[in-house]
């Protein structure tokens, strides 16, 4: 079934952003006017699928980690980073706004458990600080996202 705007209580998806209301709104000097973005799953949101990436990017990140670190911080970054799309995904499929938010917040508890991993790996040495300077800056700016979306469904 595809889904073309409307999305829990009148949200609707623009560009994988979400909004209130039908196409026109407006916020302080704000406002849009425009077609909205189709939405068939959870993997049409932006959101999902920039926290794919960061997953990815992990994955490959710890492929360079010593054998010994395989069931420790490489099991813990991997894990935490695919928690962040996987707690998108099923909050997407949730019925109530309320359900969403929550498992978005699980996401963003993620998105904060893999920044403690990664500033420690780079604490102990697994690696450079250079080599995590731009993924930092992708799980702000995911960050930003679930936090702006949360508040969009309220």
């Amino acid at each position: 079934m595809s889904i073309y705007g409307i999305i829990l209580t009148g949200l609707r998806c623009i560009n994988g952003e979400w909004a209130m209301g039908n196409g026109e709104w407006g916020m302080g000097n704000r406002q849009w006017k425009g077609k909205m973005s189709e939405v068939n799953d959870f993997k049409d949101l932006r959101i999902w699928q920039k926290g794919m990436e960061i997953a990815k990017q992990c994955y490959f990140l710890t492929k360079q980690f010593p054998k010994d670190e395989l069931y420790g911080m490489v099991q813990q970054i991997r894990k935490s980073a695919s928690s962040i799309p996987a707690n998108i995904a099923e909050g997407y499929g949730r019925i109530s706004s309320g359900e969403y938010k929550r498992f978005l917040s699980i996401a963003q508890g993620s998105i904060n458990e893999l920044q403690t991993h990664l500033l420690l790996a780079e604490a102990v040495g697994l690696f450079e600080k250079s080599d995590i300077v731009s993924l930092i800056q992708e799980l702000q700016s995911e960050t930003r996202m679930i936090i702006n979306l949360m508040k969009k469904l309220n």
